[in-house]
């Protein structure tokens, strides 16, 4: 081999020697790699003088070195790469253990938060438990308090059991004489309005626009009323005259009476009603004379009228051990058309009435409408919605219509299984003046013939019933048709006669008063169970 041929073998393998050194082992490399260059400089320039044999044989022997040097170095090469492998195995397995490790440390990390979080619970369950035997110490030391309250408690049970037991008699005995004191109360109560008499005319005077009372009208003691008028002489030759008409009532309303004083008579005839009794109330009188604010008054409490005081006297009057339902309906017998008060739905669907007889032969109004009420207020609004549905809804002045105000009440006594039903109705009739004064023409003069003539046919219907004739008209008139139980029937019959203060009324407040008088005569024949009338 040449010299040129060992250099190169040489030079690939101290550049292998030297790659795995430099990854490996640096200062190594190096020293190796200085050592190498110092050989091969002596091999290729050799220093001194000599013979070339001998310089030869020199470099035979440097190369026969050398190839020993590349052998061991081969060697050395073979033990490093199995050295690396053996590395590079215990690499990737520490890496491996590496992983492990971490692995092992995150669990342990999350183990050891676990562990603290069940410490933690562990703790906080301990003080609960040091606090619950705590309370538990303090009960027993209740318990043992208790234990004796409990034994008094019972002692003090059963003398209780005992009160009760004697209570519930003494309360049965006394449910006992509380239902016979009530018979007695709604006996003495109907003698008390059979003593006061059958038949009882009450007269209520409107107050003036402004104050006090004109001459004309003059109110006396003992409920006396006298109307007087004043006749000029035509001639001039005599004095001036006066005639005077006198009339007794058995009370007279002034126009300073309030709205409660008139109601306080009505009060008795509620108490009627939730005795079981049917009363029917009239207002009757000239347009203009207070019929409307007698009956429905106004929305301010002391001016509230007769009917929206009734609900609330009715709770109040109640007998103990009574409960009552209210059932109110609003009809306007208009040219003798029934309508609907409180009809709420589309005008063009408005259905048309007619007054049937029920199973029990009483009257009724098909497809009417019927509101529950319970309080003043509830009535008010019953009053506003009437006021906007009916006819002369227009003329807020206008007295040409029949309202009918019925109040249906039904009573039960769960204690002694007992029921009642009556009927309370209030009415405030069209005016009743005469239709030489009203003037009327077109269609008001079909309006007033339509009045005079239910109005007409009222009277005559009470003139009957005083005189007892087999054959009462009822059906003659819408009015006296829908109201013939309470005239005929076992309704205890009220009437209202309002009259206006003003001068230029003196002939109707005259027509007006004689009319009640009629009413009287008409009735003095009338047994209280038939026909109780008063005339106010």
């Amino acid at each position: 081999m040449s010299t040129r041929q060992l250099v190169r073998v040489s030079l690939k393998e101290h550049s292998a020697v030297c790659s795995f050194y430099a990854k490996q082992r640096p200062l190594q490399a190096l020293g190796v790699t200085v050592a190498y260059v110092s050989s091969l400089w002596n091999l290729i320039l050799p220093g001194g003088s000599g013979t070339p044999r001998h310089h030869a044989r020199d470099v035979q022997g440097k190369v026969s070195e050398m190839e020993d040097n590349i052998q061991n170095h081969q060697t050395l090469l073979q033990s490093i790469n199995q050295e690396s492998e053996v590395l590079k195995g215990l690499v990737a397995h520490s890496h491996k253990e590496k992983l492990e490790m971490e692995e092992t440390l995150t669990k342990l990390k999350s183990q050891i938060i676990q562990y603290k979080t069940q410490l933690q619970e562990l703790s906080n369950l301990r003080c609960e438990l040091e606090k619950v035997a705590y309370e538990k110490s303090c009960l027993q030391k209740e318990r043992s308090v208790q234990g004796s309250t409990l034994a008094r408690l019972q002692a003090m049970l059963w003398d209780t059991e005992e009160q009760v037991r004697s209570l519930t008699d003494t309360v049965a005995q006394l449910s006992d004489e509380l239902h016979a004191r009530e018979m007695e109360r709604w006996r003495l109560h109907m003698t008390i309005q059979e003593l006061k008499g059958n038949i009882r005319v009450f007269c209520r005077v409107r107050p003036l626009q402004g104050s006090g009372l004109r001459r004309h009208i003059q109110l006396a003691t003992n409920n006396r009323i006298k109307l007087a008028k004043t006749k000029k002489s035509h001639t001039g030759k005599t004095a001036e005259t006066q005639k005077s008409y006198n009339f007794s009532f058995d009370r007279v309303f002034g126009p300073g009476a309030s709205q409660q004083e008139v109601f306080d008579e009505i009060s008795l005839l509620v108490q009627s009603t939730l005795d079981g009794h049917n009363v029917c109330c009239f207002a009757y009188g000239q347009t203009g004379s207070g019929k409307t604010f007698t009956m429905e008054g106004e929305e301010f409490d002391d001016n509230r009228g007769c009917i929206p005081r009734t609900v609330q006297a009715a709770e109040k009057l109640g007998p103990q051990g009574w409960e009552f339902t209210f059932t109110a309906s609003f009809v306007e017998i208009y040219n003798e058309i029934l309508r609907d008060l409180l009809y709420t739905s589309k005008a063009s669907q408005r259905p048309k009435h007619e007054i049937q007889k029920t199973g029990n032969n009483k009257e009724t109004i098909n497809n009417l409408s019927y509101r529950k009420v319970s309080t003043e207020d509830e009535v008010l609004g019953l009053i506003a919605l009437a006021n906007h549905n009916r006819a002369t809804a227009q003329n807020h002045h206008s007295s040409c219509s029949h309202s009918v105000f019925q109040l249906g009440i039904e009573g039960v006594n769960a204690d002694r299984e007992v029921k009642c039903k009556s009927t309370l109705c209030l009415v405030d009739l069209a005016g009743s003046e005469r239709m030489a004064k009203s003037q009327s023409s077109g269609e008001c003069f079909k309006e007033m013939t339509a009045i005079n003539s239910s109005l007409s046919n009222l009277s005559i219907v009470i003139s009957a019933l005083a005189n007892k004739e087999s054959h009462i008209l009822y059906r003659n008139s819408k009015l006296t048709y829908l109201l013939q139980g309470c005239l005929g029937g076992d309704y205890i019959t009220l009437m209202f006669v309002n009259i206006a203060p003003e001068p230029d009324s003196f002939g109707e407040t005259l027509n007006s008063l004689r009319l009640a008088s009629q009413f009287v005569l008409y009735c003095l024949n009338l047994s209280f169970n038939s026909c109780f009338i008063k005339v106010i």
